[in-house]
């Protein structure tokens, strides 16, 4: 899928008591399907663009909340606390990187996933894409770790 992202982007909740600012591209558009991600906002997955921590700029105070992720690292989300809507989240795994929620983006038509994590949690009414990347769990760089070429959780 061609991507369209713009160089830098806004986003916010849907009250406006916080919004955010990448001031620069993404570094990766994915779906995680685990099932935190499923909880967390009320859906099968979470459309997700990845940017640079430097990049990212926030103003109000989102609410934050941590769990231990099913890759076993604290995974920490952020809402508003005001309308409740889910914003952005980060992990201890990779610090210099925010994952903010596609769907609180001004303008989310430029959102084009490349990658579908965790796809063995994914929910049988959930479907894929099909030219998406799979992986039956999280990224890694190793071997063991290469796309399932099905898109099927094993």
């Amino acid at each position: 899928m061609e991507s369209i992202a713009p160089a830098t982007f806004t986003g916010g909740c849907a009250c406006g008591a916080v919004r955010c600012v990448s001031a620069a591209g993404p570094l990766a558009m994915v779906n995680c399907h685990c099932r935190d991600c499923q909880r967390a906002g009320g859906a099968g997955l979470s459309p997700t663009v990845v940017v640079a921590r430097a990049a990212f700029a926030l103003t109000g105070e989102p609410k934050c909340y941590e769990v231990a992720s099913e890759a076993g690292n604290t995974a920490t989300r952020a809402f508003c606390g005001h309308c409740g809507s889910p914003l952005f989240a980060w992990t201890g795994a990779r610090p210099d990187v925010i994952g903010i929620r596609a769907g609180s983006l001004d303008d989310p038509s430029w959102f084009r996933p490349a990658v579908d994590f965790w796809v063995a949690s994914k929910q049988p009414w959930d479907l894929l894409h099909p030219h998406t990347k799979k992986f039956a769990e999280g990224f890694v760089q190793e071997p063991e770790a290469a796309p399932l070429d099905s898109g099927v959780a094993p």
